[in-house]
C-alpha cells in the first residue's frame, strides 16, 4: 500500500489542506486513506503524466472531484476566483489540491494562506514555491505579485 506522503512533491499545509504534483492511479486511494475527501486538479487533462480518466479514478473511491485547468502558460485572476470559491466552499471537508508538479497549485495556495486564511507571505511559502522562485518566469511573477484587491 502507497502512504500519500510519497506523492510526488508532497506538501502538507494544515490538518485540512495538501498538495502535491500528479498522483499516480493507485496514490489516490492512499490520498482517501489518509483521510480526503476531495480532490482539486489544476493541471490540464493534456499535461504529461495525467490520469486518464482522473475524475472516475477518484469518484469511484467516493471521493469528490474537482478541476479548474489552469494554463500553466497563463494562469488567470478568473482561475483564483474559482480556486478561492471552490475552497471557501470546502473549508469543512480535507482536500488535497494537485497539479503537474504542485508550482501552480504552490502560487494558488500562496494566494488563499495569504488572502483568505490571514498566512505571513513567509508562511504561505511552501518549499515547492521556495524552490521555484530562482527559476519561476515573468508570468508567475506577476502571478504572485497580485495583491488582495486585484484577486477581489
Amino acid at each position: 500500500m502507497t502512504d500519500a506522503t510519497a506523492i510526488y512533491n508532497y506538501v502538507p499545509v494544515n490538518d485540512h489542506i495538501a498538495s502535491s504534483g500528479q498522483p499516480q492511479r493507485e496514490q489516490f486511494q492512499a490520498i482517501k486513506d489518509a483521510g480526503f475527501d476531495v480532490v482539486i486538479n489544476l493541471a490540464l487533462a493534456s499535461s504529461e503524466g495525467a490520469v486518464i480518466d482522473e475524475d472516475a479514478a477518484v469518484t469511484e473511491l467516493g471521493m469528490t472531484y474537482l478541476h479548474i485547468p489552469v494554463d500553466f502558460a497563463n494562469p488567470t485572476v478568473a482561475d483564483v476566483h474559482a480556486f478561492f470559491g471552490l475552497m471557501r466552499g470546502l473549508q469543512a471537508r480535507k482536500v488535497w489540491v494537485h497539479c503537474q508538479v504542485n508550482a501552480r497549485v504552490s502560487a494558488f495556495l500562496y494566494h488563499y494562506l495569504r488572502y483568505e486564511l490571514g498566512f505571513t507571505a513567509e508562511e504561505a511559502s511552501g518549499p515547492v514555491l521556495k524552490a521555484w522562485l530562482p527559476q519561476m518566469d515573468e508570468t508567475w511573477r506577476e502571478f504572485l505579485a497580485l495583491t488582495k484587491e486585484q484577486i477581489g
